[in-house]
């Protein structure tokens, strides 16, 4: 059981570290001169279908806000909770991304 419990963590920590990652990607992207929050998005589920699976990348968004008075983009995924078997945690994943907007 302790085996089991510990997969299930590993790869409950693999799946947000990975999400977050396309996240930062993505809003870097969609920071870029020229790009917008939509690119963000495209190039986030782009890189989570990749390196995951696509049902990791349905549920992209991406603003433009500010922080601390600057510019940003913020990308938001909200994906699955990997379940080991019929043992570990249920639910939804969110993770978010930033990246200061270029060529203001």
């Amino acid at each position: 059981m302790l085996f089991v419990a510990v997969v299930q963590l590993t790869l409950v920590l693999h799946v947000r570290n990975t999400l977050v990652d396309c996240a930062a990607q993505g809003a870097r992207y969609a920071a870029a001169a020229g790009r917008e929050p939509a690119d963000g998005v495209a190039r986030t589920a782009e890189l989570a279908a990749a390196e995951l699976s696509g049902a990791y990348a349905r549920d992209v968004t991406a603003t433009r806000t500010r922080v601390g008075g600057v510019d940003v983009v913020e990308v938001t995924v909200r994906a699955p909770m990997p379940v080991v078997g019929l043992l570990g945690p249920g639910g939804t994943l969110v993770v978010r991304g930033h990246a200061m907007v270029e060529g203001q």
